[in-house]
């Protein structure tokens, strides 16, 4: 990051409903990383975008990032600004959240995160728990995201999700955190890989550990269900597996649910599942020690669907 030369002088800063307007049109750039990337989600031209800014480092008096030629990237006021402004921002929904409480109405943004490949698993329907919230809450607004575990689980701890569902993290505990489902994964590869026609009966951890494996970033390379795996590629999400598998070059864990259409058409194949297999325990987790109503809503209803899927 930038050390700012800008020339500014310390005064009192009393925010109005402009400066808020400011400062959100300020974090949508930071999270696309850049101005032209902001204007999407913005809709908002680039010139209109950098006359906002502008306008908000004046407001200020802080130089908040470089943009040009060289590419965004904040200055160190920038970065304290920014972290500065999602605390406001969070507090303000935490303000929303609470009035809501008090009035019985539910309402303001619902964070929530969650890994992908996650549509497919008929033992969640986290569809299903979204209609449960629309309907029961009609005036909250989900904010839908989807990232890796690593990520999710900073993110819940600091407050940018209000609850997040993500794969059991080894070494962290939390009074917070119900476990609520477990995911069934095999070991995969695709139709052109060596081992595709290979007898299961013939498959075992000397000959996997031979063939290049396609783990997740965020995984301790030790052994799984007794392989010693030849780790060449990781990703951070299933899709990324997928796309390696059906390269034909790596073998790799996937969910049964998310391979299934793979298995139905012939393009993968599941390795010895009946001994290459581990269950991944699925928890919920809240942001700090008094979620929201309308987080222990959607927490409840996607409970309530996997209860309903057991059934």
């Amino acid at each position: 990051m930038y050390k700012s030369n800008y020339n500014h002088r310390q005064h009192h800063l009393v925010l109005n409903d402009i400066d808020l307007r400011l400062l959100k049109v300020f974090t949508e750039i930071v999270r696309c990383n850049g101005f032209s990337a902001a204007q999407a989600s913005l809709g908002m031209s680039q010139s209109t975008i950098s006359t906002h800014m502008r306008h908000l480092e004046e407001r200020l008096a802080l130089r908040l990032c470089e943009r040009g030629r060289s590419g965004f990237q904040l200055t160190l006021e920038g970065s304290r600004v920014h972290s500065a402004v999602l605390d406001l921002f969070g507090s303000i929904e935490r303000f929303q959240g609470e009035v809501g409480d008090v009035q019985g109405e539910l309402n303001g943004q619902l964070a929530f995160g969650t890994v992908d490949a996650m549509v497919t698993n008929s033992s969640l329907n986290l569809h299903e728990a979204f209609r449960t919230l629309a309907i029961r809450a009609p005036k909250v607004e989900p904010d839908f995201d989807i990232a890796a575990p690593q990520v999710l689980l900073q993110g819940v701890l600091g407050g940018r999700y209000h609850l997040v569902l993500l794969p059991e993290q080894q070494h962290f505990s939390s009074s917070n955190a119900i476990t609520i489902f477990s995911e069934t994964q095999h070991l995969y590869c695709g139709k052109d890989h060596p081992l595709f026609k290979v007898a299961n009966r013939k498959i075992n951890a000397t000959l996997l550990a031979q063939h290049a494996f396609a783990g997740r970033s965020y995984m301790q390379r030790l052994p799984i269900c007794g392989v010693n795996f030849e780790w060449r590629a990781v990703t951070a999400h299933m899709e990324g597996t997928l796309i390696l598998l059906n390269s034909g070059c790596y073998i790799g864990f996937l969910p049964s649910h998310y391979a299934a259409e793979g298995l139905q058409s012939g393009r993968l194949r599941a390795l010895a599942p009946s001994r290459i297999t581990f269950a991944n325990p699925f928890q919920i987790i809240f942001s700090g020690d008094r979620p929201s109503r309308a987080a222990r809503l959607l927490a409840d209803a996607i409970i309530e669907q996997t209860a309903d899927c057991k059934a």
